[in-house]
């Protein structure tokens, strides 16, 4: 490192400076150490690693002060398909849900062909309007407010 100390933009030997880099960190015990024999590796004479292909599949054992990181999954297990449940028939509507939705149908068919009643466009339009709108109407004045009737003095959850 005496070498960036000399020179402002750098070393002139990057080499010799990565070297002491790595020779100081080397000399400092707080760092591990690349392991020598490599499981799924063999060393040749000039001590070049290179992989074994016939290596059976090597389990890690669990060091004591192994972390999350060193965690391997087991082999995958097929999971069950989850198959929702029938559901219930739709509930029949009642004969006033079907009067509602029948104004709103005339409404927008007065509204879409005038020539149908035999009115004018003038007429059929705010006709139209009216009707859709008391179609809505209806259907709100029926929606139900407030618990069922037959819950008698339970006021628990509704499921």
């Amino acid at each position: 490192m005496n070498t960036r100390r000399d020179n402002p933009d750098g070393p002139e030997d990057i080499d010799a400076a990565f070297a002491e880099i790595v020779a100081d960190l080397e000399r400092d015990s707080t760092f591990a150490r690349w392991p020598e024999d490599v499981p799924g590796e063999t060393t040749d004479a000039a001590g070049t690693a290179s992989a074994v292909a016939d290596v059976a599949e090597v389990e890690p054992k669990a060091a004591p002060d192994a972390g999350p990181r060193d965690w391997t999954p087991g082999p995958e297990e097929e999971e069950e398909h989850f198959v929702p449940p029938e559901p219930p028939p739709l509930p029949t509507p009642r004969p006033t849900t079907l009067l509602g939705i029948a104004v709103i149908a005339v409404g927008v068919l007065v509204l879409l062909v005038p020539g149908l009643a035999g009115m004018s466009s003038s007429l059929s339009m705010p006709l139209g309007l009216v009707l859709i709108s008391a179609g809505i109407g209806w259907l709100l004045l029926r929606l139900r407010q407030g618990p069922p009737p037959n819950t008698g003095n339970d006021d628990g959850a509704q499921v």
